[in-house]
């Protein structure tokens, strides 16, 4: 199979709605910035909605497509057979939806801190990008890591959606200074200036240590065989 039909396979894998859903989310977000005033939303209910939507959404979308890419293939048997495997089946499928994610994403936040709606926020342009990169990346890697520990995607999915909902809508679970640090929607919930940029560099750091347990676990052939088997 040449390198081009490879990666269009694994796109057709990846299924449709990880590509429809981050594109859906920036128009959507896009068409309130636009018309938010006309349908009688004010200005600072609009800009909350849409920090709130590029910060909370994007990585939900990432993180529970990263859950499901893992999931039972027709042909696991024959790709451990093949040089890289599963393994780089899977990595390929998340490279193209994370990067598919990722540049909706970019185009977004770019079009709304270049329209002004992030004018109020105490960090300039480029690091403004950090407001949905680092918890996507984050919950991308506790997604891939539960899919390829649990071996379910429903139960990798309930573990990405119980974090995401826990941090999103109970944020004083967080109040100790340690666990702030570990707090994905920070922005939203108002962190200090000084505390954000620490706060986005542990959720990069972190989600390293994520990646590699679930690289190490998709690389076991032999448990990866064993799950499909039963």
């Amino acid at each position: 199979m040449k390198p081009v039909d490879l990666w269009r396979h694994e796109l057709r894998r990846a299924g449709p709605a990880a590509l429809l859903g981050p594109a859906v989310l920036a128009l959507l977000l896009g068409l309130l910035a636009v018309f938010g005033e006309r349908l009688g939303s004010r200005e600072g209910t609009t800009a909350a909605f849409l920090l709130g939507g590029v910060e909370a959404g994007v990585p939900l979308l990432a993180g529970v497509t990263a859950a499901w890419l893992p999931r039972r293939d027709p042909v696991t048997e024959l790709r451990l057979t093949l040089p890289g495997g599963h393994r780089a089946a899977v990595l390929r499928r998340l490279a193209l939806t994370t990067g598919w994610t990722a540049l909706c994403a970019l185009v977004l936040s770019s079009l709304l801190m270049a329209a002004g709606w992030w004018d109020h926020l105490p960090y300039g342009r480029p690091a403004g990008q950090l407001v949905w990169l680092a918890p996507a990346l984050w919950l991308t890697a506790l997604g891939l890591l539960a899919a390829a520990a649990l071996r379910d995607t429903g139960a990798a999915t309930t573990v990405v959606t119980a974090v995401w909902a826990a941090e999103l809508l109970f944020p004083s679970l967080l109040d100790d200074p340690v666990l702030r640090a570990f707090h994905l929607f920070a922005t939203v919930h108002g962190a200090d200036a000084a505390d954000w940029p620490v706060n986005r560099l542990v959720l990069l750091s972190t989600a390293l240590p994520l990646a590699a347990a679930a690289w190490l676990l998709l690389g076991d052939a032999e448990r990866v065989l064993r799950d499909e088997v039963r």
